[in-house]
């Protein structure tokens, strides 16, 4: 059996010590670990030393964790997309503060994103929460015509190519960030923006 993980109990839930986001985020770990369908409610209680009973005290269904965490995710991504969108800076700086806060947001919510990014649509849930993905890159690909467009990145590649490309290497990040690690979301942003806009070439 698992040893129970430790999360700090929160004053706003006396039953059974652990608060609804305590919950959540021990299950999306166990998601993670163990592979969505793999793990059941059981198994998430057993992690956190409750019973089943406390558990469903919380949350009522692995579902409902899953659509949880997932809208967390996307919301903060798509969040990142709005500042961008109504900022006045140029449109090649719009795509730098993108690549910038989405890796902030990876590193700051690094479970529920690797949640977001290993769906395959096994669920209608799941079927939702990747049309609402493709969406996101439908956004960002105007931003990347508009660089471009003003000369601050290459017109000779494909847009979108480039935009799965860009994305692609942020979205790696959450397979190697250590939170509390030598280097800072801001400082692994810094490299991805120099290494996709300069190249890791000496000029």
């Amino acid at each position: 059996m698992n040893s129970p993980v430790k999360v700090t109990p929160s004053p706003n839930r006396g039953r059974p010590g652990y608060s609804r986001e305590d919950v959540i985020d021990a299950a999306v770990r166990e998601f993670n670990q163990r592979g969505y369908e793999a793990t059941s409610m059981g198994h998430v209680s057993s992690v956190l030393g409750i019973s089943k009973s406390a558990l469903y005290h919380h949350i009522s269904s692995k579902e409902e964790i899953l659509k949880y965490a997932v809208t967390r995710a996307q919301d903060a991504l798509d969040g990142v997309v709005d500042k961008a969108e109504a900022s006045d800076a140029s449109p090649g700086e719009k795509v730098r503060a993108l690549i910038y806060g989405s890796i902030e947001v990876l590193c700051a919510d690094q479970e529920s994103v690797t949640l977001l990014l290993r769906l395959r649509g096994n669920s209608e849930l799941e079927m939702r929460a990747l049309q609402r993905r493709r969406e996101f890159t439908r956004r960002v690909i105007p931003l990347i015509d508009a660089a471009q467009a003003s000369g601050e990145i290459r017109s000779d590649l494909d847009t979108g190519v480039l935009t799965r490309l860009m994305f692609g290497t942020v979205n790696s990040v959450i397979e190697w960030y250590e939170t509390g690690g030598r280097l800072s979301s801001d400082e692994i942003a810094r490299h991805a923006v120099v290494l996709l806009f300069n190249g890791a070439a000496q000029s």
